[in-house]
């Protein structure tokens, strides 16, 4: 089983770029995908080379625009013809050599797996989210899953842990049905799939304070099963939560108008704004705190990230504002002790001094001050193994109650840097430069995908933290737990669990998913291309 790859390669191949997207795919960090192969069809060497030389010919001829600095096109390819043959020539001798043919092929598998079993759970949360879930509903489930390469084992256990964790329960089989009223059911039954599709949607409960970029993508992946086109899928949902906005407050007033685009300045803004709970302040002992300060000071680990001092002190945790989902509540008190955590993401750059095999699974455009992504929790913890057997130090990923600590302090703010809303100047979200129907098309934060990391200072936590809002996800030590509401000290987690927990939102998250009290989580074993991490280090 290997990943989804989109192949396009006409002979011969269209001079004009714009009829033909192969040429973009040359720094893919699928090797077949960089030569426009399919590696389900095992292509043989001379395919290989055939398609390298094609595509090496083709931007051959396109070397002319460099002397054309203005041209539309130069401007498009210039960063192909400069690298365009390096990672053809690259992709081509790796997939020639049979052993690392094979540890590409591997690593495809094990994506297209870890893929699968995302999209498994996508499906199974949505089946049970009216507590229930049915023998049909299963039915559906491990057929999908057994087609996408899962075995019944598995999927039996990821239902099982699901329900477990939910609360939800199997539906117990009905009697069996007269066949009259079967029949008279089958007449008046919907065979239209829009009304199925909303009537999945109501089932949900959620609205458009409630619902995540990940659901609604998976509700938009069952619209098409169902055989309802793309942009349709997205306008149904678009129709459901305004119609599920209006019954939640029905006295609402008219929509607010757009809001003005605030230009990014040098100097920081003020955090002046008052907490979204008053209640959540708590003051933190000076005192003790000047103490600390003198005693643990800021340094740079040896791959040059910089690990900041976070003291030790009290704050709430989860939010039980109106625009929380029910996973941030309800608000507990957490008592913490002092610890470190990066300023920054772990880059690309670090990450791959520990593996530096990661770079193939780079995306496209990331440079080594990009976040690392498509990297599991299991690696990310790997990788802090290492670095802690590097150093002598006890690096680790930070419990979620760190993570929300370092993020929104003590002040009970609603994002890292206070309650400013809606600007682009301080955080990595989904904006006009991305395409998905969520996209705020009023503001322009500079980037399509991933910014590097530090890309927005403005944006710091009470702490220094940077990009704790937006940019990628970031994996915490924890697995999932409902909140409790019981004060707690230092608290870990469960040491197990189906799903780990990962925080602060990404480039596709609407800029309201960026609260700093927003929960995500998914299997340890998930990755994919706006998901990351920061280290945490325990003061010795």
């Amino acid at each position: 089983m290997t990943v989804k790859c989109e192949i396009s390669f006409p002979l011969p191949l269209p001079d004009d770029p714009q009829k033909w997207d192969g040429w973009s795919k040359y720094k893919s960090p699928n090797l077949y995908e960089r030569l426009c192969l399919d590696p389900r069809a095992n292509p043989s060497n001379e395919i290989i080379e055939e398609h390298c030389r094609e595509l090496l010919r083709w931007w051959q001829k396109k070397l002319p625009l460099k002397n054309q600095p203005s041209n539309p096109l130069a401007q498009l390819l210039r960063p192909g013809m400069e690298e365009s043959s390096r990672y053809l020539t690259q992709a081509k001798v790796e997939l020639l050599d049979p052993a690392r043919r094979r540890v590409m092929d591997n690593e495809l598998a094990v994506q297209a797996q870890e893929e699968a079993v995302a999209e498994f759970h996508k499906y199974l949360t949505f089946a049970i989210a009216d507590g229930i879930l049915t023998a049909a509903q299963e039915k559906n489930l491990l057929q999908f899953g057994a087609e996408h390469g899962l075995t019944q084992e598995k999927m039996l256990s990821y239902i099982d842990a699901e329900l477990a964790d939910s609360g939800a329960q199997r539906a117990q089989p009905p009697p069996a049905p007269d066949p009259r009223t079967v029949a008279r059911a089958r007449r008046r039954g919907s065979l239209n799939p829009k009304e199925d599709f909303l009537r999945m949607l109501r089932l949900s409960g959620l609205d458009s304070d409630t619902i995540t970029d990940d659901q609604r993508d998976a509700f938009v992946n069952m619209a098409e099963n169902l055989g309802i086109d793309l942009g349709e899928a997205e306008d149904l949902v678009d129709d459901y939560l305004k119609e599920a906005d209006k019954l939640a407050n029905p006295d609402a007033g008219p929509e607010p108008p757009p809001r003005v685009v605030v230009a990014q300045t040098a100097q920081a803004p003020a955090v002046a704004a008052p907490a979204v709970e008053s209640a959540a302040a708590l003051e933190v002992n000076s005192a003790s705190e000047t103490q600390e300060r003198a005693q643990f000071i800021n340094f740079q680990n040896s791959l040059g990230g910089q690990m900041l001092f976070v003291p030790s002190g009290e704050f709430v945790m989860g939010s039980e504002a109106a625009e929380a989902a029910p996973n941030e509540k309800p608000v507990t008190r957490m008592t913490l002790s002092r610890f470190y955590l990066s300023r920054h993401l772990v880059t690309n750059g670090e990450y791959e001094q520990f593996d530096s095999s990661h770079s193939r699974k780079r995306a496209p455009g990331a440079e080594d001050r990009h976040p690392v992504v498509y990297v599991s929790s299991l690696e990310a913890l790997r990788f802090c193994q290492w670095l802690s057997t590097r150093e002598r130090k006890k690096y680790r990923l930070p419990t979620e109650a760190e993570w929300e600590y370092a993020a929104r302090g003590v002040d009970g703010r609603k994002y890292p840097w206070g309650n400013h809303e809606g600007r682009g100047d301080l955080a990595n979200f989904a904006d006009r430069n991305t395409v998905f129907a969520w996209s705020d098309r009023d503001i322009d934060d500079g980037y399509p995908e991933s910014s590097p990391v530090g890309a927005y200072p403005l944006g710091a936590s009470p702490f220094g933290m940077e990009d704790m809002a937006g940019n990628v996800w970031e994996w915490c030590l924890d697995f999932y737990e409902p909140y409790r509401g019981t004060p707690k000290v230092n608290p870990r987690g469960p040491t197990a669990g189906a799903k780990r927990i990962y925080r602060g939102g990404s480039w596709k998250s609407r800029f309201n998913s960026l609260r700093a009290t927003a929960r995500g989580s998914n299997l340890p074993s998930f990755s994919c291309n706006d998901l990351g991490f920061r280290i945490a280090c325990e003061c010795e």
